[in-house]
């Protein structure tokens, strides 16, 4: 994608087991509630706050609500379809910009790990970006650390291709960088 794109509003997007929409203001609460835990943040990108604040997801999601209105982000909140009703996770897509080599990222509650939850919500936002955009290709990154992270990215097959110092909320270390062509994850097998 050359860096002047913009993504078009945030569609409503569905997999069998989940519901991703897009995240809103009264979202904030529950992402108060589910997001500050050392086990969710210690991966992510040292810009979040640690520890913290007790306005930080307010923030957050004024700050999702302007980059979708913007067109520079999709940012959905990740619902099962068999409850609970409120968010267990969030799931983002950007353009590439040229420079960043990363356009996704995501979290979930600890509480819905090792279901497959996120590796489906992965697969969705994948489709839309490859299939339903006409993007050749995603730019992932993850801490080295980040085995589960890395794993979602095996299983689409996405190819290694750099490995670099990142600087997490735990601390700088190494981080992997991720190339997903369509074609790639198209010949896998993924389902479009």
């Amino acid at each position: 994608m050359p860096p002047s794109s913009l993504m078009p509003p945030t569609p409503v997007l569905q997999t069998p087991r989940l519901v991703l929409r897009p995240v809103r203001s009264k979202d904030a609460p529950v992402i108060q509630r589910r997001f500050p835990r050392w086990e969710v943040v210690r991966w992510l990108n040292a810009k979040i706050p640690w520890p913290y604040p007790a306005d930080g997801a307010a923030a957050y999601v004024a700050a999702c609500l302007e980059e979708m209105a913007k067109g520079k982000k999709s940012h959905w909140a990740i619902i099962p379809k068999s409850g609970p009703a409120d968010l267990i996770g969030i799931i983002d897509l950007w353009p590439d910009d040229g420079v960043s080599r990363s356009q996704r990222g995501f979290w979930l509650d600890p509480e819905f790990h090792g279901k497959g939850l996120m590796t489906e919500a992965a697969e969705r936002v994948t489709q839309y970006a490859l299939c339903d955009l006409g993007w050749p290709h995603l730019w992932l990154t993850n801490a080295q650390e980040n085995h589960p992270s890395r794993r979602i990215k095996e299983k689409q097959g996405a190819r290694l291709v750099d490995l670099m110092i990142g600087d997490h909320v735990g601390g700088r270390g190494p981080e992997m960088v991720w190339l997903l062509s369509r074609e790639d994850w198209l010949a896998r097998g993924a389902k479009t």
